[in-house]
């Protein structure tokens, strides 16, 4: 399977091959922050199964957690494509909204669910993972 990932104006570009190792949502207020949405989400590869092309600047943020994450986004159009945590260099992930595929699979883990907006509901079939 190759999943392709892209900023707004299409100028950075992320191909993923294989699935996932993980994919979330983060309700935390710094990924609302980040997306201009209620939460964020991410789908995390092994770095060796993708290929970036295209410029970025980068933002680093140290969370709640005390991990620090290093996100890179388009200088043209602005859009946070991928990301990297200093804690866990063998991932990068990657947001799921960029790979503009209905079809992507679904998420597995939530986070910060304390901080979740009390008029947001994820369907849950009871495969989610709550990790607060």
């Amino acid at each position: 399977m190759t999943r392709k990932a892209t900023c707004s104006c299409g100028q950075l570009r992320v191909t993923c091959t294989g699935e996932p190792v993980r994919i979330s949502v983060c309700h935390c207020l710094a990924c609302q922050q980040r997306t201009g949405s209620v939460f964020g989400t991410q789908a995390r590869f092994h770095r060796d199964d993708v290929a970036i092309e295209g410029n970025s600047t980068t933002f680093a943020r140290t969370g709640d957690s005390g991990t620090t994450a290093i996100f890179h986004f388009c200088p043209t159009c602005g859009s946070t494509v991928y990301w990297e945590f200093v804690s866990t260099p063998e991932f990068v992930a990657v947001a799921v909204g960029n790979f503009a595929d209905p079809s992507f699979p679904r998420p597995r883990h939530s986070v910060y669910e304390e901080r979740q907006h009390a008029w947001v509901s994820i369907v849950d079939d009871g495969s989610m993972e709550r990790m607060n």
